[in-house]
């Protein structure tokens, strides 16, 4: 009995389809990349957020990746990795004092690339705004009825760089004043900070300092710490703080490491210049393609830095066992 047409074409088509598999495998044919390859998972300093927007977006014009920010605290982004046990295949932190102190097993390298200074912001609400100034800001402060912001210091570096600020203003007076009605302690030029920490009717404190700026805005705050950056970045009214207080002159590093923080893990924060720190963590899933952005934030990045209020460090500093990808466009300062 003769086979149906039907049926002997398509037992041909079938032996193509077979045999175009296997010379698919046999030639090696790329198959689409993981999911994972195509993402880099970022966790970074709330004031840092604006710039990595625009930095990521540059760099998917060249390159198809998605990015996964998690903003928070810098202290904070450091602890999901080292005792919640997240990975992440980039950190960065508003202080890259953190990275040594707080990873010490969970990276070999880091670098500082961009620096900073403290501020006082305000809006036109605020009370006595239209008095405040360099000579008198902290005598404004104080007054009856003004309340004043700060981030936790205990997880977020803007917060115990406005402890620091305040303890070098006064040889540590102002802070003992300002800070009276707070679980925070202060003698002399050292502050101790315990968790959980707690305002007062004057201080207001949130997790990180970004937060501070929908209370000021909506006038539940007069006046609040902030980096120079988060105030050109929002557009907000802010007063300069005199160099030997806002952490932002090199020269002056002396001077601001006579104030102390005291933090509720045990780790003491020594008043220093504001920078900036990233690194790549070892539990990265994602390093080749981090490196590669990192390569990209170094150098093109720098200029969206500069242009929202971060000061880029050129070249930037590198310290422990840097990458090759990374040495040509870094300098090599220590370990």
């Amino acid at each position: 009995m003769k086979g149906s047409p039907m049926l002997g074409r398509c037992c041909i088509l079938i032996a193509l389809l077979i045999l175009i598999a296997l010379l698919i495998a046999y030639k090696g044919i790329p198959s689409p990349a993981p999911e994972s390859s195509r993402r880099i998972k970022i966790f970074l300093a709330g004031s840092l957020q604006i710039p990595l927007e625009e930095i990521t977006g540059l760099y998917r014009k060249i390159k198809n990746l998605d990015f996964q920010m998690e903003a928070s605290g810098s202290v904070e982004a450091i602890k999901k990795v080292t005792e919640l046990g997240k990975y992440a295949d980039l950190i960065l932190v508003a202080d890259y004092n953190l990275i040594p102190k707080l990873m010490m097993n969970q990276t070999e390298w880091y670098v500082a690339f961009a620096t900073d200074r403290l501020v006082i912001v305000y809006t036109e609400s605020s009370k006595y705004a239209s008095e405040v100034n360099g000579t008198n800001w902290h005598q404004i402060l104080m007054r009856e009825g003004v309340k004043v912001g700060i981030s936790d210091p205990n997880r977020d570096p803007c917060g115990y760089r406005s402890i620091i600020s305040l303890l070098l203003a006064s040889n540590g007076s102002l802070a003992s004043e300002l800070l009276r009605g707070t679980n925070m302690r202060v003698r002399g030029m050292e502050a101790w900070i315990p968790d959980p920490v707690q305002g007062s009717e004057k201080i207001v404190i949130r997790p990180k300092s970004v937060e501070l700026l929908a209370l000021l805005e909506s006038g539940a705050l007069d006046y609040a710490f902030e980096y120079e950056s988060v105030a050109i970045q929002h557009n907000l009214s802010y007063l300069k703080l005199p160099e030997e207080i806002d952490l932002g002159n090199p020269e002056l590093k002396d001077l601001y490491s006579t104030a102390k923080v005291h933090l509720s893990s045990g780790v003491v924060i020594e008043g220093d210049v504001i920078a900036y720190g990233l690194t790549i963590p070892k539990v990265a899933r994602n390093e080749g393609e981090a490196l590669e952005f990192t390569k990209f934030l170094l150098t093109e990045g720098l200029k969206i830095f500069e242009k929202l209020g971060q000061r880029a460090i050129r070249p930037p500093l590198a310290y422990g066992e840097v990458p090759e990808e990374l040495r040509g466009i870094v300098r090599e300062v220590g370990g």
